[in-house]
This record gives C-alpha cells, structure tokens and sequence, in this order.
C-alpha cells in the first residue's frame, strides 16, 4: 500500500551544534554506551566526541578519501571503511583516548597519533556502499580478543558482495547478484543471522531491494524476497528485529518497509509497506534501537522521524542550510538497579574532628575540604555523564561539516 504525506508540523531546535569539520559529514556512530560519538567526514577524518563536554576526545585521519561506514568490533576497536578502497579496524581503548590528539581538523597540527591498526583490507569503494557486521557462530580460541565476526562488502560485480571473517580476514562467501540482469551496482547492504541462519539484505542502483539466504549444507545463496518499490538507486538500509520489518531509503522521495526472512514462507515480492514522502533524496536511515522510530537525513537539509510501525512522519527537525548525509540514533539503554541509582550523589563525610565554627559547626581541615569539593565535582560529572547517556539523541551529519544532536521522544 501506498500513501503520500505532507507535514504541517513546525521544525524543532537542536540541543547542540559539534563544530570542527573541514568537509561534509558521511558517517555517525554513537560508541562506549552512548558516552562518545564518532564523526567521518569526506576528507577521511575521524573525531570521537565525548558527550559529557561536548569536545573532542580523539582525532586522526584514518583515510586518504572520504569515510563511508564506521562500527564498533568488540570494546575497543572501532571499524571504518574509507572510498580510498580499504576497510581498517583500530585499537582504541577509553582509557588511552588521553594520549591522541584533540586538535580538530580546522586546525592545522602537523603530526597526530593514530590508534593501533590491527587489520586493514583492500575493498571495492566504487559504489559509496558501506560494510555491514555481523557476529560469527564460529567460537574462537582466544577469548581475550573481539569476538569472531562476519563483515559484508560490496564486490567489483554489479550486484555481487563479499563475506569476510574475522580477525582471520578469510574469505568466506561470495553471493551473486540477488537477480539476473541489470540491478546495476550494490548500493546498501545489511548482513544479519536469523533464525541461525545468515541472511543478506541488499539495495541497488537499479532500486531493486533483496533478502539472499544462505544454504550452508549446498554452501549455496537463494533469493527469498524480492522488490523494486525505488525508481532511483537505494541508499540506505535498516532492520527493526522487533517488527520483523527492514526499511531502505533512496534517492527518491520514497520509504519502504520490507519483511524480515523470520516472516517469509516462500520467496516474496510486496513490501509491507512503501510510503511518498514529498522529499526526494533521503539517505543515512536509522532505526532507534528500541523499534519505535525510523529517521532519515534529507539532501534538503532535514532530518525526519517517522513511526517505525506505520511511517508516519512524527517531525521535522531542521537547523542545517545544507544537505544532510549521515544520522545515527543513540541506542535506548536500560535502568540501573535501584541500589546502583541510591548510591548516587551520597557521600559519606563522618564526623569533624578539626576546631569549630563560629555558629558552632565543625570544620574540616584544608586537605579534607579540598578531597570533598573534588568528590562533589566528581559526582556532578558522573550524574552529567549518566544523563547525556540516557538521553534518546538523534544526530545528524551535514554537507556544512556540523553536527546536530536533538534530544527526542
């Protein structure tokens, strides 16, 4: 079913602008529990914010060319793939973020520290796709180290893509085109495990959207579903588990929801959904983690939350004077126990041995007063740290080379 919407709804304000980008914003990731976020941009540089400052924890250029994907691996390393043709995986722990550099790309600083590079892979950067990670039920001998993963990526083939594990970089699978003839180029791709069972959700140029299977006893891969809802190339992809629901936008104004391979008997041609928006070119789709909301980054400057169930357009959040690339939802984390949040903001200061005031009260000695104040500073930090992780962020990447973060629902 088709719809076509048109919002009367007034643009919000964001609760804060990062600033420091030469070029435009291609990719957002909130990390470390919603503590810091990462910004790529198209001159290849990577800038980890912290959240509870707002500034800039760690930076250096990972690429020589323009960054398409970033993730996280494990609890320490981060995943970026550059259109310089390499994907690269870095070792960075929180607690040696101290030792990088926090000059911005703005500025002009000769020589930055980069984090360890543990791997680094030559792939096909063509097409501006980005790879997608997925765990490996394959267990691995060395517990001290990431857990064993899968990572998809677009193949020099039209259609084609490329399976590689990791940390060994073997090369696992190569999965056809989801449908002979002209598909045109890969454009998104999501790998995911359902069921057991691995499963590859496509976009291509063509507007073509696709679910591949594999069939690991024939080592074989089988089309499930099969859609073209786009009449201009895809651009991004998204998966609400929750729904059974994987969503894709293009260049378009239109947003599909497509069904997840748990859903699927036989092969499938329907999306459960396709909506007009009025809004051609809208990419960096993002599901928020807890399945209520879908958001999309608009060439038009606009970033758009839609309800993930029926795709209504919930708002319109506009601040940037040029187009915007990337998005990224902070995930929707869980409450602490109760004993975690009493323990908050108490401190125990005993009694007061050192002379008296002139109202009576007792006084602590310099040194006991200085080791409070810094207690009381340290609980103030923490409680500031605590709510910038709470807070259900939205943040949107720019053609300006700013990010706005709105705090919503």
């Amino acid at each position: 079913m088709t719809s076509i919407q048109k919002s009367q709804r007034p643009p919000a304000r964001p609760s804060y602008i990062l600033r420091g980008h030469i070029s435009q914003i291609h990719a957002l990731r909130f990390i470390r529990h919603n503590s810091r976020l990462i910004s790529g941009d198209a001159d290849g540089w990577l800038v980890i914010w912290k959240l509870n400052t707002m500034r800039p924890s760690a930076v250096w250029r990972a690429h020589a060319s323009a960054i398409l994907g970033l993730e996280t691996w494990g609890t320490d390393c981060i995943i970026s793939h550059g259109r310089d043709g390499a994907l690269r995986i870095w070792q960075l722990k929180p607690e040696d973020e101290d030792t990088f550099s926090t000059a911005l790309p703005v500025e002009d600083v000769d020589h930055r520290k980069q984090p360890w590079l543990l791997h680094s892979l030559p792939v096909n950067a063509l097409n501006f796709c980005a790879f997608s990670l997925c765990a490996n039920s394959t267990r691995s001998s060395d517990s001290s180290g990431p857990p064993p993963a899968l990572i998809a990526v677009p193949g020099t083939k039209d259609g084609e893509a490329l399976i590689y594990a990791l940390p060994s970089e073997d090369a696992k699978h190569r999965v056809p085109p989801a449908r002979s003839g002209q598909t045109g180029m890969l454009m998104a791709l999501r790998l995911l495990r359902t069921g057991g069972t691995l499963h590859l959700l496509t976009g291509h140029e063509s507007g073509l959207t696709a679910v591949q299977r594999l069939d690991s006893k024939m080592r074989s891969w089988a089309t499930v579903y099969a859609a073209t809802p786009h009449s201009q190339p895809v651009l991004s992809i998204d998966v609400a588990r929750g729904l059974g629901r994987w969503y894709t936008s293009a260049a378009d104004s239109v947003i599909a929801a497509h069904p997840l391979p748990l859903t699927l008997g036989g092969e499938e041609s329907e999306p459960r959904k396709v909506v007009r928006t009025g809004h051609a070119g809208q990419q960096g789709l993002a599901v928020r983690s807890d399945g209520r909301v879908v958001a999309t980054a608009g060439w038009d400057g606009k970033a758009r939350v839609y309800s993930a169930k029926t795709l209504g357009e919930l708002a319109v959040l506009k601040w940037h004077k040029e187009g915007c690339y990337a998005l990224a939802f902070a995930d929707i984390l869980e409450e602490e126990d109760e004993r975690e949040d009493s323990g908050i903001g108490i401190a125990d200061v005993g009694p007061r041995e050192e002379g008296e005031g002139r109202n009576g009260e007792l006084l602590a000695p310099r040194s006991e007063e200085l080791g409070m104040a810094a207690s009381r500073l340290e609980t103030t930090s923490k409680r500031r740290e605590d709510k910038m992780r709470r807070t259900h962020w939205l943040a949107a990447g720019s053609k300006d080379g700013k990010v706005s973060l709105w705090d919503i629902y």
